[in-house]
């Protein structure tokens, strides 16, 4: 029987997908788990030069588990359960954020809560017309976490931020697209194919690099200039000890297509 996250490999891609669709692929401890270890494992294999994330079925991730939110509700201790499911959450979205590859998304349906959290984190979303974005904290009374109070404003700005958590807005896939919250919307029937070749063409580039653009596009909204200069000159240096720049640097005399090795 398959787990709640299910593991896939093409090439340099490796594919992970949120198996819970009986419940819209809504995450309990166990699976935000097994999430994070698919991640950090995908993280630390070398020969892994993109990710594919989606989820089983017609959804992406609804978010935590409301039905096992109710168990800990009834049972008393609904704070140590919150404690410990955020924290799997935080662990998860910091290992798409520091990963030194590309993590694409792959949206079939809606991503609320968590899962709004978990997509945003990922450096290439692309939906299906059906997909929606919801931040659905408000409807529980919860707080939003995963870090969609550092995604959403960041994307948007402070105004379109307020609106989608004031009102849990739902986002329909055209809307995102318009708003630079996926970066394409495909056919249902092709998202899939999309999404591997997305990655794959990910996979063929420079990941060193990769790894510090996501480094400095998260920092540049925390660092000043001076600050953030100073990082972009470490990545640079760091970019020319490595393989990726050299083979750049020939491609480009040689007038070819560069082949950039593993890192």
């Amino acid at each position: 029987m398959a787990g709640p996250v299910v593991t896939e490999r093409r090439g340099d891609v490796l594919k992970l997908t949120i198996n819970r669709p009986e419940r819209r692929n809504a995450l309990d401890l166990p699976s935000f788990a097994a999430l994070r270890i698919g991640l950090e494992a995908a993280a630390l294999d070398r020969s892994v030069r993109a990710v594919l994330l989606t989820g089983a079925g017609p959804a992406f991730c609804a978010g935590g588990d409301v039905a096992v939110m109710e168990e800990h509700r009834a049972a008393g201790d609904l704070p140590k359960f919150f404690h410990d499911l955020t924290g799997e959450q935080e662990r998860s979205v910091r290992e798409i954020l520091g990963m030194r590859k590309p993590v694409v998304a792959a949206l079939p349906g809606v991503a609320a809560g968590g899962g709004l959290s978990l997509a945003l984190a990922c450096d290439w979303r692309i939906a299906a017309p059906s997909a929606m974005l919801v931040p659905a904290f408000p409807a529980l009374g919860a707080v939003p976490d995963g870090g969609l109070t550092y995604f959403l404003p960041h994307f948007l700005g402070l105004g379109l931020a307020q609106e989608l958590l004031f009102t849990n807005a739902r986002v329909s896939a055209e809307r995102a697209l318009s708003l630079g919250l996926v970066h394409e919307v495909v056919p249902a029937e092709v998202l899939e194919a999309r999404g591997w070749a997305r990655a794959e063409e990910l996979a063929k580039g420079p990941t060193l690099a990769y790894g510090w653009v996501k480094r400095l596009m998260v920092s540049a909204f925390s660092e000043n200039l001076e600050g953030q200069l100073a990082l972009e000159r470490r990545g640079a240096v760091e970019a020319a000890r490595d393989k990726e720049l050299p083979e750049g640097i020939l491609a480009f005399r040689e007038k070819r297509a560069p082949r950039f090795p593993p890192p």
